[in-house]
């Protein structure tokens, strides 16, 4: 695998970003509106509030952590999409870049770019909502990193499906974040859930990083195991997710598939 061809890969997304600026508001003004908008509610919460419960740990790092994630998987495929909206993807593979060289750079491109969010959500909860991080421990590591990992792993995947369906197909991949939110637990306990969603629940990396991160704001600390669980999860979906990203790209060059990407307008 050339680290050369996978850093083409990244400086390509750069340069895009580069030359606009619609590129990149996008990576600062959803996250501010995100924290600004859940830190009011989390103020206005505490205020009403007559447990003494303080919302903005629970609540408002719920929302950071979710919004990363978020960020993390379509940092993925929206680095796809570009090449797939400029017609570019075909022309790629006239090149001696490997598939894996390819999946490689878009989930170097989508961590970057998914720090530089990470940087604004974190500030501006700090500065103005006093949001401590100090308060999750060293628990917020393999909370980060399960996130990571299976935003990395869905965005792998929902770049296959459009890879597989065409890009007509791009709207299948916006609502997965809200499709998952439900049964990952990020807002209340998955004991709260139906017990068929809470089978769902538990089988999904994000839900033991949220019900850890409620551990910790209740004092009731962090079970290892859960964390455990949710991290071997993660990686098994991201490797699965390089799998079948390989797996359709290998069909559709092989049924031609592929040369829809030079031919076929999204939409």
């Amino acid at each position: 695998m050339s680290r050369r061809r996978i850093a083409a890969v990244v400086l390509r997304q750069f340069y895009l970003m580069r030359g606009s600026i619609a590129r990149v508001l996008p990576l600062f003004i959803w996250v501010a509106v995100d924290m600004v908008l859940w830190g009011f509610i989390t103020r206005y919460l505490n205020a009403i509030s007559r447990a003494g419960l303080d919302f903005v740990p629970t609540l408002l790092g719920a929302v950071l952590l979710w919004d990363y994630f978020t960020r993390v998987m379509q940092g993925v495929t929206i680095t796809f999409l570009e090449d797939v909206w400029s017609r570019n993807f075909l022309n790629l593979f006239a090149t001696p870049i490997s598939i894996g060289e390819y999946v490689t750079g878009l989930i170097v491109s989508s961590l970057l770019t998914s720090a530089l969010g990470l940087v604004v959500m974190l500030v501006l909860a700090t500065l103005f909502f006093g949001l401590s991080f100090l308060g999750y421990g060293a628990a917020l590591i393999p909370f980060l990193l399960i996130l990571v990992i299976f935003g990395l792993a869905l965005g792998v995947v929902g770049s296959a499906v459009v890879l597989r369906l065409g890009p007509a197909s791009e709207w299948f991949i916006w609502p997965i974040p809200a499709l998952v939110a439900p049964f990952a637990g990020v807002f209340y306990p998955i004991s709260t859930l139906p017990t068929w969603m809470q089978y769902v629940g538990r089988m999904l990396p994000p839900a033991p990083v949220f019900e850890g991160l409620r551990g910790i704001v209740a004092g009731r600390g962090v079970s290892m195991p859960a964390l455990a669980w949710g991290a071997a999860l993660a990686i098994a979906y991201l490797v699965a997710a390089c799998l079948i990203f390989g797996a359709v790209y290998r069909h559709a060059a092989r049924v031609g598939l592929i040369a829809r990407y030079s031919a076929e307008s999204p939409g």
